[in-house]
């Protein structure tokens, strides 16, 4: 009988230990899954231009805080005034990532983010290939609705991009940007190119669902 219960004392202090140990793991080892939008409207006397972004992004927990992962999405840039479309461009985003996340209160998490967004594609207008390579801090919220589901919501703080231009006819350009929180640094290229969007093509805030499996 004695060893009847120091077997089960055995058997209970190692699903304690168990225990223990998954919730110091916290997310370590979880997958997530999310989806990125990002909308960006801007008008310049009778020019509108926009900026949709639909980002979507898998990674995984490496420790209980940091998370790594690489999103594949696209971008539609267009500007447009009373006489029809001046710009219309189609690009593809790859952005690797790495987040960091602390907890504010409750189910509520700070993140910090570093992304490397690969931008390339075509505008139709003028028949150009645009290619952009760039690294961007953004920070945000993320608020855990369940366990498992979670609203997310980040905003681009400092920004630096390198984008070539290369028209079908004339010769191709290399344009470099540093801005801070997405200050818009417009150059005559964009103008004539991207509609008067920003030199760095990324949209300055942007929100998702996230599912962590």
């Amino acid at each position: 009988m004695k060893k009847l219960f120091l077997l089960a004392g055995i058997a209970l202090m190692s699903l304690n230990v168990n225990a223990q140990e998954k919730e110091d793991k916290g997310l370590e080892g979880a997958w997530f899954a999310t989806s990125q939008f990002g909308y960006t409207q801007t008008k310049s006397g009778d020019v509108k231009s926009t900026n949709i972004t639909v980002l979507p992004i898998v990674g995984t927990f490496i420790t209980p805080s940091v998370a790594v992962g690489a999103g594949v999405g696209m971008m539609n840039i267009k500007a447009e005034d009373g006489t029809g479309t001046l710009a219309n461009s189609s690009l593809i985003v790859v952005e690797p990532l790495v987040r960091k996340y602390w907890n504010v209160a409750g189910n509520l998490y700070f993140f910090g983010q570093i992304a490397t967004p690969i931008i390339s594609g075509k505008e139709k207008e003028a028949d150009t290939k645009i290619t952009q390579f760039g690294v961007a801090a953004s920070g945000g919220f993320d608020f855990f609705v369940t366990k498992n589901f979670s609203v997310e919501f980040s905003y681009n703080l400092a920004n630096f991009s390198s984008t070539t231009i290369d028209p079908k006819v004339g010769e191709k350009t290399t344009i470099t940007d540093f801005s801070l929180a997405h200050v818009a640094n417009v150059e005559s290229t964009y103008n004539g190119v991207l509609g008067g969007s920003n030199p760095t093509l990324t949209t300055p805030l942007s929100f998702g669902f996230k599912f962590v499996f």
